[in-house]
């Protein structure tokens, strides 16, 4: 098989995981950082902002290195997207294919479904609870919690540390509510 058809295929679990799981230890050897991407927007408002308000007053100069890993993220991203996408349409189970057509959700070629996330449903009832509202509370909820999923689970976890436990037990029974209970809700609307 080429290098290229290989890397345009989904990796299995068992090497994707521990390739993001080697990276805190990386971090933590190689620069004693702790691995997390929700405080980039700190270090961005408290670049860009230079007002006195006490929650964004500190060096974040010395945080400079997150805002290249966010930067090398969003490249990787765009490179992975443009060059290495997989044309195949996403496989999915018959079933959520069949509960999703009930909810009018018959698109589902890409990562994002255009019935759901798209300008024209931003002005939707939907789409602005689903964008515009879900948006709001990751955002609320990542600072609320002192992290975010990559902080907590992969870097906070690996530390031992009782509160990124909390956080990720909190993130799953979040998104088993959500996905049984509030999603149906907000997809019948």
């Amino acid at each position: 098989m080429e290098i290229l058809e290989l890397i345009r295929q989904p990796w299995p679990w068992y090497i994707a995981g521990p390739l993001v799981g080697l990276t805190v230890p990386a971090l933590l050897i190689l620069g004693n950082k702790s691995f997390g991407i929700s405080g980039t927007l700190r270090h961005t408002c408290a670049m860009c902002l230079p007002a006195s308000i006490p929650f964004f007053t500190y060096d974040w100069k010395k945080e400079i290195w997150n805002m290249f890993f966010v930067l090398g993220i969003l490249i990787g991203g765009i490179i992975a997207f443009s060059f290495l996408s997989n044309p195949d349409p996403i496989i999915i189970d018959p079933n959520l294919r069949t509960e999703l057509a009930t909810y009018g959700i018959t698109n589902i070629d890409g990562m994002l479904p255009e019935q759901i996330f798209s300008w024209e449903n931003v002005l939707t009832l939907k789409g602005f609870i689903m964008i515009v509202v879900g948006g709001f509370m990751i955002g609320f909820g990542s600072r609320y919690a002192g992290g975010c999923t990559s902080g907590h689970s992969i870097s906070g976890l690996s530390n031992l540390q009782w509160p990124s436990l909390v956080a990720t037990c909190c993130f799953f029974i979040g998104g088993l509510i959500m996905a049984n209970f509030i999603l149906p809700f907000i997809l019948s609307l």
